[in-house]
């Protein structure tokens, strides 16, 4: 799944390991996710839009195929 992470944690001038650190995951969990190697559970998904004042849909490019 395609996402914004990568994009808004350098609006927000901040590192993976800042973020991880807020989000209270790992360095390696940012990465895999604004790789697009990794699907953050809906419980992450809520605290990186919380964090970054936006709504899930906003962050998270939802792609059916990706489903397939």
């Amino acid at each position: 799944m395609q996402n914004r992470i990568q994009q808004l944690r350098k609006a927000h001038k901040m590192t993976q390991s800042e973020l991880a650190d807020h989000l209270e995951v790992t360095r390696q969990t940012i990465i895999s996710l604004e790789n697009g190697r990794y699907n953050a559970s809906l419980l992450l998904a809520h605290k990186i839009a919380q964090f970054f004042e936006s709504t899930i849909e906003e962050i998270f490019i939802f792609d059916e195929e990706d489903e397939e």
